[in-house]
């Protein structure tokens, strides 16, 4: 800044002693390096701004293989989880059976994200087995199919665990990776081809 100021001390001066032919450029020339001298806080603040780094997305993308439906959805940014997209979750996640539905602890979500992206595949498809179960559709399934291994107090009815599949890995690796996180307990139906994952105690089944 203190050589701008001088530059414009020196076109002043230069006025002072040209001709006056000379005296119009002289001025127009002086004025620019005041106008830029004026401007410059500004342009170096639009530098800073465009150089700040890009808000990290969270992407989670769902095939529910009950009802067909498909879901691409970004739940949080930075740390701040988006209010709209966890009830669109919430309601994509119902029970199929019955359309409960139940308020999703976000957590799982981003354990979710994070088991993904562990395996190299972040922001690929999760093909969904089931999310939220209402009491009446866990004891129907327990009586009905015992051998299914229903819980009877399951996660499921609390909206903390969903069974998954993820399109072209193995199951069994993708319970090895669920385990890894240590994040909740770990459920591996290997006749079923799917992983149960919730945010529970640390267990495994």
């Amino acid at each position: 800044m203190d050589l701008m100021r001088q530059y414009i001390l020196n076109g002043s001066a230069a006025t002072s002693v040209s001709s006056p032919g000379n005296k119009s450029k002289s001025g127009l020339r002086s004025l620019s390096l005041i106008l830029l001298f004026l401007l410059a806080p500004l342009l170096g603040h639009g530098g800073t701004e465009s150089a700040s780094p890009a808000v990290h997305e969270y992407r989670l993308r769902f095939y529910h293989t009950h009802t067909g439906e498909w879901l691409d959805v970004v739940y949080r940014r930075a740390d701040q989880y988006i209010p709209e997209a966890l009830d669109q979750l919430d309601h994509y996640l119902r029970d199929h059976r019955t359309g409960g539905v139940r308020h999703f602890d976000p957590r799982l979500f981003d354990l979710l994200y994070d088991l993904t992206a562990s395996l190299g595949d972040s922001g690929g498809e999760i093909d969904v087995i089931c999310g939220y179960r209402t009491p009446w559709s866990n004891e129907f399934l327990r009586t009905r199919a015992p051998r299914t291994g229903v819980a009877q107090h399951s996660l499921h009815m609390q909206a903390e665990a969903i069974d998954i599949r993820l399109p072209g890995i193995p199951t069994s690796e993708l319970r090895h990776a669920a385990l890894l996180l240590h994040r909740g307990g770990v459920g591996y139906y290997r006749s079923s081809d799917f992983v149960h994952v919730d945010i529970g105690r640390v267990r495994q089944w």
